[in-house]
């Protein structure tokens, strides 16, 4: 299968779908943190290409929650209706299976709600962050490795560990980081069922 991974420089996501067969494709602004295949640029740039899937990771600044206190700001200089465009924009494509991730934000009230809201804890990553599915074609994952258990053992710092990051040029990049138990669900799911619904195998 052909498949675009949006929005994505760590390569988590794409190496996951390479591993498994699939010729993948990951895009970003920034250049891969992992040698593959990338290109660096506009996603808009290569939508046109007959991808089979897209995954789509969409800036979530200006359109996250926990960023209320400066969503006044961001509407007067226009920040967050750009930002709202452009994922609305990646919503309405053209590919026939599209996923887009995001935390929880305010598409589910301009938009609609996600199809799944998932966390790191349902595939074996002992930590708790909220992150919203809006899925085109495409089923909800499955849990692959559900440790909320003995995760809610842990101290609250440790389980959110993301939250309480201490300020950093980099904390912005390890917020955004793609869990590989997530990745591996992505590819080993969507990815045959994809291809089950191309060439009518069975997933």
């Amino acid at each position: 299968m052909k498949v675009l991974i949006g929005c994505e420089y760590s390569g988590t996501v794409r190496d996951a779908f390479i591993k498994r067969g699939h010729e993948a494709m990951s895009c970003d602004l920034l250049p891969t943190d992992a040698p593959g295949p990338h290109y660096q640029g506009d996603v808009r740039d290569v939508l046109d290409y007959p991808w089979d899937l897209a995954i789509f990771h969409p800036p979530c600044t200006d359109l996250a929650v926990s960023g209320a206190a400066w969503f006044a700001e961001k509407r007067i200089d226009g920040r967050q209706q750009a930002s709202a465009s452009f994922f609305m924009m990646l919503a309405k494509c053209d590919i026939p299976k599209v996923a887009i991730e995001n935390p929880v934000c305010i598409m589910s009230s301009l938009w609609r709600k996600p199809d799944q809201v998932i966390h790191p804890w349902m595939f074996g990553h002992m930590e708790q962050k909220a992150t919203c599915l809006w899925l085109k074609g495409l089923m909800p994952l499955v849990a692959t490795n559900n440790v909320k258990e003995p995760m809610m053992d842990l101290p609250k710092n440790e389980r959110e560990r993301l939250h309480y990051l201490p300020p950093s040029a980099d904390r912005w990049k390890i917020r955004s980081q793609t869990y590989q138990g997530f990745a591996d669900a992505m590819a080993d799911q969507w990815g045959n069922e994809a291809k089950a619904d191309l060439f009518g195998e069975a997933a």
